[in-house]
Order: C-alpha cells, then sequence, then structure tokens
C-alpha cells in the first residue's frame, strides 16, 4: 500500500506545527522522518494515526484520499503505530491486548480468546518471536513488550506501519533485533515510517530521509549521507558531532555510596545494595534500560525518597536523611531527567527560574526583599553564557525549546558552588546541537574538579562522556566498568549479563 501526505498543515493557535508538508512511502520502503525535538514530526504522524484532523492537505492510500474521524478509522484502512511509549495494559496477557480495540465474541456471547492466542502464534512464527499468547505484559521485558505492539499491529493486518521514536527503551542488541524485524517487514511489501533522531539507526535501515525542520520539508537525504551532513539539515548549522574530551585527572573520593537500598511503599526493592564512589573530577554514568532504578538512586541522593537504607557520604556529610534542601545546601546540583515537570515552573520568568536554588538569601534576597536589579544582571549574562535563545529574561520559561529549557537548569545549577553534580538524561529529546552544549558543559565541569554522575539510557552519550560506568539492572549495579567499554559489552550487561563472563 503507498502512503501519500501532500500539504498537510496543522495548527494550534497561532503556532503552526506542521507546514503544508509532503511525503510519500512506497510499500516495501523504509522511509526515515528525521528532526529535531519539536520539529512536528510526532504531529504529523497523529495526523496520519487519526489522533488530529488537519487544518490543510490530504492523506492518500493507493491513491485514494481518506477521512480519519480516530485512530479506529485509520486502523480500518490499513495504518498500524508502535509507540514509544506502548499502549499496552500491564495486567493483561499478549492475547487480551492483541484483541483489544477489535473484540470478537464466540456463539454464546463468550469473548473469543483462542482466535487472539492463534493470531499471536501465526504472527509470532513468522517473525520468529516466541511469544506466549498467555504471558502477562507486565513479566516481560521492554523488548517483548514492543513485539506484542507490532504484533497487535499486525493483527489488524497494517500495510502501512508507523514506528515513533521505537528504540528509545531498548538495549543495543534489542534495538538490532527490530532493525531485522523492519527489514523483514519490508521485505514482506510493508509501507514503513520510521521517526528517530538517532543517526546511526537512519543510515542503518532507511531506504530515504525526509528531514523536518520547526514544522517544515526541509530537504531530502539518502542513508549515505553522513551524520554531518544529516545532523546540519537537522539543525540548520554546522554540529560537532564528537565530544571534545581529554583524559580525566580523578583526586580523592568525593562521593561514597555504601550499601544503598530504597523500597516503595508496598516493600518491593527498587534500588538494591548498590555501592560505587565517584572522584573528584570524573564523570561516572550511569547506563541501563530506563525502569531499572536508576530514577529512584538520584532521587534517593536528592532526599526525594523516604525508605532509604545505607550511606551516601559527600566531602564527609552524610546524605541520608537530609531533605532536598539539606542536599542542596551540601552542594549538590541537579539536572533532574523531567525538566518540565521537576526542573522549571513554566510560567515563571527565564529570571525566577534562575533563582529557584537560591530564594532565601543573597545575593537575590536582602532582608527579606527581592534584589531586582541584581537578579537582572545575573540572569542577563547566563542567558548570553549558556546561549539561551530567548526574547529576553521575562519571557516564560515554558515558551522556549526543550533545549533553551534545558540551558536554563544547566545555567542555574552551574553558578552554583558545586561539590557534587548530578544530571539525569540531560540531552533527552534534545536536538544534536543541543546535545553538542550540554556535553561540552557537563566536560569543562569535571575539568574544574566537581564530580559529575550522570544517568543515561543513552549509550552513545554514555561511551562518549564517561570516564567510568556503573550499568545498573534490576535495582543492582552488576558492574562498574572503564568509560571505554565496548558497545556490545554494556549492552549484554544492560540486558543482566554478568560483566566477568561477558569479557570472558
Amino acid at each position: 500500500m503507498k502512503l501519500e501526505l501532500r500539504g498537510i498543515t496543522k495548527r494550534f493557535g497561532s503556532l503552526t506545527a506542521n507546514d503544508h508538508i509532503d511525503l510519500s512511502v512506497e510499500p516495501g520502503e523504509i522511509h526515515c522522518l528525521l528532526g529535531e525535538n519539536g520539529a512536528g514530526k510526532s504531529t504529523l504522524m497523529n495526523v496520519l494515526y487519526g489522533l488530529y484532523r488537519a487544518d490543510e492537505g490530504e492523506i492518500l492510500l493507493d491513491g485514494d484520499v481518506q477521512h480519519f474521524e480516530g485512530p479506529g478509522d485509520a486502523m480500518n484502512a490499513g495504518i498500524g503505530m508502535v509507540h514509544q511509549h506502548f499502549m499496552l495494559i500491564p495486567v493483561f496477557t499478549v492475547a487480551e491486548n492483541v484483541m483489544l480495540g477489535n473484540e470478537s465474541a464466540n456463539a454464546v456471547g463468550v469473548l473469543d480468546l483462542d482466535s487472539a492466542r492463534q493470531k499471536v502464534r501465526e504472527i509470532s512464527a513468522r517473525f520468529g518471536f516466541d511469544i506466549d499468547p498467555d504471558a502477562k505484559i507486565e513479566d516481560l521485558p521492554v523488548g517483548v513488550q514492543q513485539r506484542v505492539e507490532i504484533i497487535k499491529a499486525l493483527s489488524r493486518d497494517a500495510r502501512v506501519l508507523v514506528f515513533d521514536e521505537p528504540t528509545a527503551v531498548l538495549t543495543p542488541q534489542e534495538t538490532d533485533e527490530l532493525m531485522d524485524i523492519m527489514r523483514q517487514l519490508k521485505s514482506e511489501g510493508t509501507a514503513i515510517v520510521f521517526i528517530t533522531h538517532k543517526l546511526r539507526e537512519v543510515r542503518e535501515v532507511a531506504d530515504r530521509i525526509t528531514v523536518i525542520r520547526l514544522g517544515k520539508v526541509v530537504g531530502e537525504a539518502e542513508p549515505t549521507a553522513s551524520n554531518a551532513d544529516l545532523a546540519s539539515l537537522m539543525v540548520g548549522r554546522a554540529v560537532s558531532l564528537t565530544v571534545d574530551k581529554g583524559e580525566a585527572n580523578p583526586g580523592e573520593d568525593a562521593l561514597v555510596v555504601s550499601g544503598l537500598s530504597v523500597t516503595d511503599p508496598v516493600g518491593q526493592v527498587l534500588v538494591d545494595d548498590v555501592s560505587f564512589t565517584i572522584q573528584r573530577g570524573e564523570i561516572l554514568c550511569v547506563a541501563g534500560v530506563q525502569g531499572n532504578g536508576q530514577t529512584e538512586l538520584t532521587e534517593a541522593i536528592m532526599g526525594l525518597q523516604h525508605r532509604v537504607l545505607g550511606s551516601m557520604v559527600l566531602d564527609g556529610t552524610e546524605l541520608v536523611g537530609k531533605s532536598p534542601r539539606g542536599v542542596l545546601d551540601a552542594g549538590v546540583g541537579f539536572v533532574p531527567e523531567d525538566r518540565k515537570e521537576d526542573g522549571l515552573v513554566g510560567t515563571f520568568t527565564i529570571a525566577e527560574n534562575l533563582m529557584l536554588d537560591r530564594s532565601t538569601g543573597e545575593p537575590f534576597v536582602k532582608f527579606g526583599t527581592l534584589q531586582l536589579d541584581d537578579l537582572a544582571t545575573f540572569a542577563t549574562e547566563k542567558v548570553d553564557e549558556f546561549d539561551v535563545r530567548t526574547p529576553g529574561i521575562s519571557t516564560p520559561v515554558g515558551r522556549l525549546s526543550g533545549g533553551n529549557q534545558q540551558k536554563v537548569v544547566l545555567a542555574r545549577e552551574l553558578s552554583r558552588d558545586l561539590r557534587l553534580l548530578i544530571a539525569a538524561q540531560p540531552t533527552r529529546g534534545l536536538d544534536v546541537g543541543s546535545i553538542e552544549f550540554v556535553h561540552k558543559r557537563l566536560i569543562e565541569t569535571r575539568d574544574a574538579g566537581v564530580p559529575v554522575l550522570v544517568v543515561s539510557t543513552e549509550l552513545d552519550e554514555v561511551s562518549a562522556i564517561a570516564d567510568r560506568i556503573a550499568v545498573m539492572y534490576r535495582g543492582r549495579v552488576i558492574g562498574i566498568v572503564p568509560g571505554d567499554t565496548p558497545r556490545d559489552v554494556l549492552g549484554l550487561m544492560m540486558a543482566g549479563e554478568n560483566p566477568t563472563e561477558v569479557a570472558a
């Protein structure tokens, strides 16, 4: 089935998210949609899938104009989508999820689960998935859950498949397996739209590449195009894709974590007896698939978890038992993984967000009075130093792009006298230009002698900036290895393999 989008335009108030976009995908073709965060890729696919209605333009399948009132119409027309965040019910079985929204009953009015089980078996056999139809989703690894999403789409005879950032939660090995699945689907005549911002994956699997910037198609490229060329198309300028990082010069131990455990309110262990040290002047990266305890680890250090056992000593000061304010006062800077929810107040101005950590004393508050001139001077300096693209320091931070919001968070945290910097998913959702900037600042912080703890699910990022790498799996640190450890070894460790066995 051939897919064509002609002149698709979608507006949200004064914002034009898609501006007269044309796109075609042939049967048996993998067409990659490449663009920075906020470029309009997901909006375009939501129009295709019936979640949004275009203000202008047409969707055609095999030359026939389509009118989708919702996702059900899109699915009935042969369009399937594999979402970045899986649309599965964890307590349901594989078969129950596959038939969800497309239920059928037998002669006596009972749900026909046997038919769904058979579809799961047939599609699993076709692709070598080996998935039990009666397994519960919550008991399956994320890579297998994604295969269930693919089965769900194919069970409805999808002939156009959209993969929206499909590798965000996968190990490198699972990513390679997904690429193989996409190639097999292609060989069977499926038209595939592959949305991503990862250049390596684009060049590996795409037949054609369309680049979107600021809601417009700015060019097409062949898979033979260099990473530098693709990056400059995405961002609109030349971008350095390598991290300029000299050898670390680590000093004495700064943070010593011993036997740290975190449990949830029902007693489930989220962080399990974790121990590690970070030295002054080094970057320790915590790698792992999302959901293996990394979030809870950083929250424990920041005093945001309350069921904590063990010890965390920073320059002789015990952090366990301290409030978040106490941890900040001990010299810890924190770049949270969700900047919008935990790092910024969207309705506050840039200037106000830059003083959030220091709103109780000098230099911004004296004798209980806010020093507006001092704040304005400071904010203007930081906006210039960190290259925050904004009309002015009085702009609400929620109006900035993701990359500029992250620069505001970094400017605030790095402007304090730090003893430790924690950066959780520091480049999540950022374009290559913003990633380049963030990595440079992290290296500069390390070189200034500050210990840096980076939590990242991006192996390219981990390999680029880490001096040492701690890999977490199911709440435990299963190994700490040098920063130049090969990707395939790290990938096996992320899947739970013992590092000594992997090395052997």
